[in-house]
């Protein structure tokens, strides 16, 4: 039998512990830097990565590197940090000890869960192995090789075969919210440039991108003028929206809608989240997507000394609003949460509830499209993507992947080259379908 080890920490100093190196896990590392406790940071990943961006890297415009970095490394001017590579698998609400899959386990003063969100297929999980969702690197490479291999198959074999050459390059994406939206554009943006000027026997018109949301709009957080916007900027793409669309199946290389079998060799899923096991492991009260219900101080009912944030929380902040699972949400919980502990630990009664400050919503489609929603004013088109642009880049941690993005951003957008487009991974005894010659066309040398 395995035997448990302990993390040992030295007595008398208080111990926090913060499961998760997200948005907001670091927010509130950050906001604890001078103070004088142990604190440990658990995550199963050694690097921090910019979600909101992985769908670009999926799609060849960045490398995994331009949006990730190592947790040491951010974490490092710290110096009383342990971190560790693990991933939680209980939590003893009595004995205040987290348990960790290499069986070690670490006990805590105050435990802040930051544990974000994984896929919700709404109870058909098998589709996963087929319609992959992007939430981790390795998730975005996954689909980045799917797509750029598709392009290589269809062209490598010239013969006649209509059949397998529409499942190669048709590419369906499943749910039109932000990441939906933003996937099909750059599908869209990337494939139309490569087939045009990169590939000799394929061309623009051999390619159909399709976007399935069952709702009937797409972008249902946005005011409906902006969700038109976006339809039609996607459509200017050549994307073909489907509303109203319920996916009943998926298989390897189909989608099934309502009664519509839709052959797709590519299939990605951005249609739902689900949160990560937090409410399970403290056998708390959790929401219909999983999230573990909190007060406005974002601790759990009958436990102040844990606290829950970001796509893990169900919150709803001071003005009696529901806070969203994004990054701004998590950054703003974090750094409250690290506020709460400081006065904790100073002997101060407490602080005042959580308040959320929304400073607007923003997608973008593509290439000089985006939507961008203020509240107290709306924008489109260009203007609206360069705020989304300057938006991200401020997110992004660290100069150096401030500054490479922005600059790998400049290049595409005057040259419209992608520099990330590496098929790696790739299986050589893979069948290698055929094209068709009503889009099939030999450029002159």
């Amino acid at each position: 039998m395995k035997r448990a080890l302990s993390i040992v920490q030295p007595r008398g100093k208080p111990k926090i512990v913060i499961v998760g190196a997200g948005f907001g896990g670091l927010a509130v590392v950050r906001g604890l830097l001078d103070v004088d406790a142990e604190i440990t940071l658990i995550d199963k990943q050694n690097h921090h990565v910019f979600q909101p961006l992985l769908y670009q890297v999926a799609t060849a415009a960045l490398s995994p590197a331009d949006i990730a970095a190592p947790i040491r490394t951010i974490v490092k001017a710290r110096k009383q940090m342990h971190v560790l590579l693990d991933e939680v698998t209980g939590i003893n609400r009595e004995a205040r000890t987290v348990f960790l899959a290499s069986g070690a386990s670490v006990a805590y003063d105050l435990l802040i869960l930051a544990t974000g969100a994984r896929h919700s297929y709404f109870g058909n999980d098998h589709w996963a192995e087929h319609a992959p969702g992007i939430k981790t690197i390795d998730d975005a490479t996954r689909v980045r090789r799917t797509i750029l291999l598709a392009l290589e198959q269809a062209e490598t074999n010239r013969q006649e075969n209509v059949e397998s050459r529409d499942e190669l390059l048709t590419f369906v994406v499943i749910g039109g919210g932000p990441t939906g939206v933003e996937m099909a554009g750059a599908i869209a943006e990337l494939t139309r440039h490569a087939t045009s000027m990169e590939f000799r026997y394929i061309t623009p018109k051999c390619v159909r991108i399709k976007l399935i949301e069952g709702g009937d709009r797409l972008l249902t957080t946005f005011p409906e003028d902006l969700s038109a916007a976006a339809k039609t900027s996607l459509e200017m793409l050549g994307v073909e929206v489907i509303l109203g669309g319920r996916v009943n199946a998926i298989d390897a290389v189909s989608v099934i809608v309502g009664e519509e079998r839709i052959p797709a060799a590519t299939i990605i899923w951005a249609a739902g989240v689900q949160a990560s096991p937090a409410a399970a492991w403290l056998d708390a009260e959790a929401d219909r997507a999983g999230r573990l219900v909190v007060k406005s101080d974002l601790t759990v009912p009958s436990h102040p000394e844990i606290f829950v944030i970001g796509d893990t929380a169900a919150v709803v902040d001071a003005n009696n609003k529901s806070v969203p699972g994004i990054a701004p949400a998590a950054k703003q919980q974090g750094a409250y949460v690290a506020k709460a502990i400081r006065s904790r630990l100073n002997g101060k009664s407490g602080i005042a509830p959580f308040r959320y400050r929304d400073f607007g919503t923003l997608a973008t489609i593509g290439r000089k499209r985006a939507v961008v929603d203020f509240g107290w004013t709306r924008l489109k088109g260009f203007p609206a993507w360069v705020i989304w642009s300057t938006a991200h880049l401020y997110f992004l941690v660290g100069f150096r992947n401030r500054f490479v993005v922005g600059a790998n951003w400049l290049w595409n957008y005057l040259t419209f080259e992608r520099g990330a487009r590496l098929i790696t991974g790739l299986d050589r005894g893979a069948d290698m379908p055929t094209a068709a010659e009503d889009c099939v066309t030999e450029r002159a040398a």
